[in-house]
């Protein structure tokens, strides 16, 4: 008997998600503010199955009221109680999960379902694909609404650099509509500079690594992700960046870097893709676990400073 509610008391806490205290920055550092940034908290998020599903790989965010809509590379879409109080995350919890589906509402198929983008737009969650690059609209349950029309430089997988490596980010704004760019720049492109694409415009600008997520800041500007890693030497970069839509001359937008979490500096960091704005300034990242035992997954809470 004894055995029996040990056994029952392991499994309870191995299925309770645990947010747990996780400092990102380089021993020693003692100030939240690094550069253009001000790191408000950062989690550490452990959790196993949720209904079925397996909690990794969470590659995009995108809020609305007090649900966080997290996406999984899996094709899954979670809905997450989330909380910010006092500038800390107190709640990252999942309340439902859903697969991705088709109109018919099939689930998507292997090869349809590599998702890595998401935003949310009028109560619709549109989400961008690799593999197969476009861009759907998915209702708040995943079911499939409709295909978008992406810029006709996007629309064939042989103009990427790898199958792997189509459209990554996606971001919306009523002025640009919808904006989406792939990974790294497309074969036809120099590597130096990143594009971004609407519907029938490009926007270039300096490359800093791999796009991994994009947030409309304000109007005319554009917060991007970027991240590099070396096999090698293990070492990762993430760069948090601004671009100036509206700032452009010869065809490439200024930029600004707001801040480079190298690990090589003691920055303990991991594979950030999602991004999503939370307030004015404020922005919540976190980092895809490639469903890795060496790898986390990381909530990082951080606002922009003014200039």
């Amino acid at each position: 008997m004894l055995n029996i509610l040990i056994s029952f008391l392991v499994l309870a806490v191995s299925l309770e998600a645990k947010i747990l205290d996780f400092d990102i920055r380089p021993k020693g550092y003692n100030s939240s503010k690094y550069m253009g940034i001000n790191i408000l908290d950062s989690k550490e998020f452990v959790f196993d199955k949720f209904d079925g599903f397996k909690v990794s790989e969470l590659s995009a965010l995108a809020i609305q009221d007090k649900t966080l809509y997290v996406l999984s590379d899996r094709g899954y879409l979670f809905h997450f109680s989330f909380l910010v109080k006092d500038k800390k995350i107190k709640k990252f919890k999942p309340k439902k999960v859903f697969k991705l589906k088709n109109k018919k509402s099939k689930p998507l198929s292997a090869k349809n379902r590599d998702s890595e983008g998401m935003v949310i737009v009028d109560e619709k969650l549109l989400i961008s694909f690799e593999r197969k690059p476009r861009v759907e609209s998915f209702s708040l349950k995943a079911r499939k609404i409709k295909k978008h029309k992406i810029h006709k430089d996007l629309q064939k997988i042989k103009n990427y650099r790898s199958k792997n490596k189509a459209l990554e980010a996606l971001a919306y704004s009523e002025k640009y509509g919808l904006i989406t760019a792939p990974e790294l720049p497309l074969i036809s492109e120099s590597k130096e500079f990143h594009m971004l694409y609407s519907k029938d415009k490009r926007w270039s600008f300096k490359a800093n690594g791999s796009i991994t997520a994009l947030e409309f800041m304000d109007k005319n500007n554009m917060l991007v992700l970027e991240r590099s890693f070396d096999k090698t030497t293990r070492r990762r970069v993430i760069t948090i960046s601004k671009v100036y839509l509206d700032g452009c001359s010869n065809g490439v937008c200024n930029s600004e870097v707001l801040a480079n979490l190298d690990s090589k500096d003691g920055w303990n960091i991991d594979n950030f893709e999602g991004l999503t704005k939370l307030s004015k300034s404020r922005y919540l990242m976190i980092s895809d676990d490639n469903d890795s035992a060496f790898q986390k997954t990381l909530l990082v809470l951080f606002e922009v400073l003014d200039n």
